[in-house]
């Protein structure tokens, strides 16, 4: 053994003796040293093989993890770029999408324009059209295609000054005179007189006020006046319920009027005395020739008028028509045409309320 060889040396160095036996000694130190060696050196080697192979095995481990780890990593790579190429292939068919949505609503928006800009030209030619109908109208002789409802220049012509009292030539015959028919040697023709005029200061001052700015509020005193004077009488009817709405109609300017064929059969919704009918008016309800209906805003129901009562409104709807122009800015007139237009209008209502109207009107 190691411990024993150094007992030998120890011996031999200690005895300082040589001979024959030291010689062989010595050999087999030399011999057990390097079997001693061999052996360590075996062990050392076995411990640093057995050690490699630990390390190896958890080297061969750790490999396997990472190959593993590796796997799931190309794995999720390969889901990544499949989820990629699909979202991909999805933006780009959204973006398809819209923009083939896009491209129609602009084609859409594109034909709106044109049909936008189609009617805007209508309506400007529309108000040129009628820009000039007011322009070239007067008060004496007012454009009879700006109120389709008046009667015509010639039947307005007819009328005449006889005797002080305003009398229709072409339709005497409508007026039947409860005194009877006079001889003829007792009726004395005179000569028609010339009409005259003369302003009423309190009335141009009134004007004046509410055209510096014109509104159909009823607060004004000028509108107040009318209202009181001539609005109000004229549509004041026996029937004061249709009477009131037949003025919010006409206020709104949403009323109409059209005319009856007398072999048509009156198709209403509300009862007939309501409505009245082809010989019974709705408004006055008294027993006459109706050959006008109205109709106020939406409502279904279609009323049944006289030629008188149609008159009244045709008045008042007058009226509010040229007072509607002046609000726009639609006629050039100075200030003082404007006023013997209006004071027209209202000799117009008042001679409708006492009940004249012209046949070929109504």
């Amino acid at each position: 053994t190691p411990g024993g060889n150094l007992f030998l040396e120890s011996r031999v160095e200690g005895g300082g003796q040589a001979g024959p036996t030291s010689g062989r000694d010595h050999g087999n130190l030399s011999r057990l040293r390097s079997s001693s060696l061999e052996v360590r050196e075996r062990e050392i080697r076995e411990k640093g093989s057995e050690i490699l192979r630990e390390q190896l095995d958890a080297a061969k481990k750790e490999l396997k993890l990472k190959d593993k780890e590796c796997e799931r990593l190309s794995q999720v790579r390969n889901q990544l770029e499949q989820e990629l190429e699909e979202l991909t292939a999805s933006l780009f068919e959204e973006a398809h999408k819209m923009v083939h949505e896009a491209n129609v609503k602009q084609a859409g928006a594109e034909k709106q324009l044109k049909e936008a800009q189609g009617k805007i030209d209508v309506l400007q030619a529309e108000v040129t059209a009628l820009k000039t109908l007011v322009l070239t109208s007067t008060p004496s002789s007012p454009n009879r295609q700006l109120h389709p409802q008046l009667q015509s220049s010639g039947t307005r012509g007819a009328y005449k000054h006889v005797g002080g009292h305003i009398r229709n030539k072409s339709a005497s015959g409508a007026f039947p005179s409860s005194i009877g028919k006079p001889e003829p040697s007792s009726v004395s023709i005179q000569p028609a007189a010339k009409e005259d005029r003369e302003m009423d200061s309190v009335l141009y001052a009134e004007f004046l006020m509410w055209k510096e700015n014109p509104s159909l509020e009823r607060s004004s005193a000028f509108l107040s006046r009318i209202y009181r004077e001539d609005i109000g009488p004229c549509l004041s009817f026996n029937r004061s319920e249709l009477s009131q709405l037949v003025q919010s109609a006409v206020e709104n300017n949403s009323l109409t009027i059209e005319p009856v064929a007398m072999s048509a059969l009156p198709m209403v919704k509300a009862s007939a005395i309501e409505c009245g009918g082809p010989k019974k008016c709705a408004l006055s309800g008294m027993s006459r020739l109706c050959r006008h209906r109205i109709k106020l805003g939406d409502k279904g129901s279609y009323y049944y008028i006289s030629p008188s009562s149609r008159a009244r409104i045709t008045a008042v709807c007058n009226f509010f028509t040229y007072i509607r122009y002046i609000q726009q800015g639609l006629v050039r007139h100075d200030a003082e045409q404007m006023f013997w237009e209006v004071m027209r209008l209202r000799r117009e209502m008042t001679v409708a309320k006492l009940g004249f109207y012209l046949t070929d009107q109504c």
